[in-house]
């Protein structure tokens, strides 16, 4: 088992890296792949030295910020002794009306790679009276949802209000028959997306669009879903409009990974990925929404009565972590699925020295043949789509306008 951290004060010297660690640290070759989480606020910026005062005062206490990745032996190292002034920085991108010029520069500025813990704190000044605080990390390291948990009790006045821990369950039969199911699928020949296939350029960029999380969860409570059906189905329809836009032609369903949470209670600030995914197929061959949202709502029913999560969870934990990572790696490669699609919900909204961010958005570039992420990432009152997607696929950023007019479909009577 691996110790919780964080519920008795104690840390180790030293982790050995968990099956999703090891599965990044493949994937990458690695290189650190950055996961960023950005918040948004309107009104006066913090300066850099009060900044590092919080950081100063606060990355003691938190487990995850107290260890960095020794890629050679695969293990987590504890550091004893954390610098506030190497880990925070600051920039001024003041045309950046949208966010996406700050999410650029948090994917493609390097991490370091030294013996420092993976991860720094980034304020960056927007146009006048807008402001951004990055929590980054590297996915080899902490998965979104563990970012969630530190970047609150890194930079949030308050502690309380992040994504509830999930406690491990049994699986039923269903469960481990789809997942084993699943696993084989990802070791035949590749599936067909003609949205995403070809070659990447390695450069991305990024999009974000911001619509009421109060929207999303009327159109779920209308149609018997949640509000991770309604992205996913509105996702599946923009898809199927930018494709039939491009080429006159219907795209098939689309495989995509669905990144599930397992970090227990106790596990909240601990280092390392808890989680798991399961592959799911966008309706994209669907021309009604409505109908799109159907089968999108039966298909992660399933998931959920069959506890897909913790049959995922027992499989690769009872793998040797070699073997586990490899199919980890298999699950999540572009020729299997067209990319992750995920949902962090954090909770209630960050408030960083009195000042309340008006949004939040979780985000990490593309790897392992993958040439577009997307994320909706929820906050109060207010939910972030961003696509991450390879330059190579040149017309992506209009995705976000789609999957708006998606979500205008499904609001019509």
């Amino acid at each position: 088992m691996r110790p919780h951290l964080g519920t008795d004060g104690r840390l180790p010297p030293s982790l050995s890296m968990g099956t999703a660690d090891v599965a990044f640290h493949m994937a990458t070759g690695g290189r650190p792949l950055p996961v960023a989480f950005a918040f948004g606020f309107e009104g006066r910026a913090p300066t850099l030295d009060a900044l590092r005062a919080r950081v100063a005062e606060r990355a003691h206490r938190v487990p995850t910020l107290r260890y960095r990745i020794a890629r050679d032996r695969r293990r987590f190292r504890r550091v004893d002794r954390i610098s506030a002034d190497r880990h925070v920085h600051e920039a001024w991108l003041p045309e950046d009306t949208d966010g996406s010029a700050t999410s650029r520069l948090m994917l493609s500025r390097p991490m370091g790679t030294d013996d420092r813990p993976p991860w720094d704190v980034w304020l960056v000044h927007g146009p006048t009276g807008r402001h951004t605080l990055v929590y980054r990390t590297d996915h080899a390291f902490q998965d979104g949802v563990g970012a969630a948990y530190t970047a609150r009790a890194l930079l949030g006045d308050h502690p309380e209000g992040g994504p509830a821990p999930r406690p491990p369950g049994r699986p039923t039969a269903h469960g481990l028959a789809d997942a084993l199911g699943e696993v084989a699928a990802a070791f035949r020949g590749p599936t067909a997306k003609p949205a995403f296939d070809g070659e990447a350029t390695g450069r991305v960029d990024v999009c974000h669009t911001d619509t009421p999380l109060a929207r999303l969860r009327a159109i779920a409570r209308d149609h018997g879903g949640t509000v991770t059906d309604v992205y996913l189905a509105a996702l599946a329809h923009a898809v199927r409009t930018w494709y039939l836009k491009g080429t006159g032609s219907a795209h098939p369903p689309l495989p995509v990974s669905i990144p599930m949470s397992v970090r227990a209670p106790g596990e909240e600030y601990a280092p390392g990925n808890r989680m798991v995914t399961a592959r799911l197929l966008l309706p994209c061959d669907e021309e009604s929404p409505r109908r799109a949202l159907a089968r999108v709502v039966a298909r992660t029913g399933r998931l959920r009565e069959s506890r897909r999560r913790d049959a995922m969870r027992l499989l690769l934990s009872a793998a040797p972590r070699t073997l586990g990572a490899s199919v980890g790696t298999r699950l999540v490669h572009g020729a299997f699925v067209a990319g992750p699609v995920s949902s962090v919900n954090f909770g209630t909204a960050l408030v960083h020295q009195g000042l309340t961010a008006r949004r939040a958005a979780v985000f990490t570039s593309v790897a392992s043949g993958i040439r577009c992420v997307t994320t909706l990432t929820s906050q109060h009152d207010t939910a972030c789509l961003t696509v991450v997607h390879d330059e190579a696929l040149a017309t992506a950023d209009e995705l976000p306008d789609l999957w708006l007019g998606a979500l205008l479909e499904l609001e019509r009577p």
